[in-house]
């Protein structure tokens, strides 16, 4: 049975290039003339592709467009932000919101990454990239310090020594320095970017949508919730009719696998 559309069109976005497939939705970061920086414009049209997707879940492949992912904020409107502007968490309400969507968010860098841009692949729950990528937070450089979700996400990604490295040093991180340190888990060169973040949903598309979802769920769940959360989670999928079909189908398989290595045992030994 085919999926739910999101409901979601491309003439309400000026900022974004959206494609909708059956299990997933391509989001394309186009604003090209300022290396595709965030603006107050791009987080309302990412807000209304999280709202989609909370409605209709599906996976989220989030890119780039013409060798750049997002070379961080809109400095021009970054410079005339005030308290009030950084107490409204603009960015961070977004990123958050993206990493909290109920199926995975993978995110295909190329070339620039930084800043926000870098906040914002950090909320994804993958990230693969090309040699060209330069991934980084150069916040502290320009007064100011990286708010949207480096200052805790970073050190959970790679560690407190490479974090500080990213955040107090201003160090950008070319593609395989990203790769050593787990930032990145894929590097392929750019004109097969998009087609590996479509092999990466591939393999999340077959697994059973509902244990993607309520194990992403227990994953993010605080330390705490463990294990009472991991036991009434699989309490739900012990009931779906999926964990049954599946279940049934590999051990249906396992039995086809043992009665051919049979048949051809006993076919061997006739002929000897």
């Amino acid at each position: 049975m085919a999926a739910a559309a999101t409901g979601l069109d491309q003439h309400d976005f000026s900022t974004l290039l959206v494609e909708e497939r059956e299990d997933r939705l391509v989001v394309l970061l186009n604003r090209p003339e300022v290396r595709n920086a965030i603006d107050q414009q791009m987080v309302d049209e990412l807000h209304a592709v999280c709202a989609a997707l909370e409605r209709t879940p599906k996976v989220l492949i989030i890119a780039g467009t013409e060798g750049v992912f997002a070379s961080g904020a809109d400095i021009g409107q970054l410079r005339e932000r005030r308290r009030d502007d950084a107490l409204q968490g603009i960015n961070s309400t977004i990123f958050v919101r993206i990493a909290k969507l109920p199926m995975p968010v993978i995110a295909a860098l190329d070339g620039f990454c930084l800043g926000g841009g870098a906040e914002l692949a950090y909320a994804a729950d993958f990230r693969i990239g090309t040699p060209s990528v330069r991934i980084g937070n150069p916040e502290t450089g320009l007064g100011i310090l990286a708010a949207a979700g480096a200052s805790w996400r970073l050190k959970e990604l790679v560690g407190e020594p490479v974090a500080k490295e990213i955040l107090l040093a201003g160090s950008v991180l070319r593609a395989e320095r990203a790769l050593a340190v787990n930032l990145i888990t894929e590097i392929h060169e750019a004109p097969e970017l998009i087609a590996a973040a479509h092999a990466l949903a591939d393999r999340i598309a077959a697994q059973d949508p509902l244990a993607v979802r309520i194990t992403k769920s227990v994953f993010h769940a605080p330390a705490e919730a463990h294990p009472l959360i991991d036991q009434l989670a699989q309490g739900i999928l012990f009931e779906s009719q999926a964990k049954f079909e599946r279940m049934q189908a590999f051990l249906d398989r396992k039995s086809e696998k043992k009665s051919a290595k049979k048949s051809a045992q006993d076919s061997d030994r006739k002929k000897n």
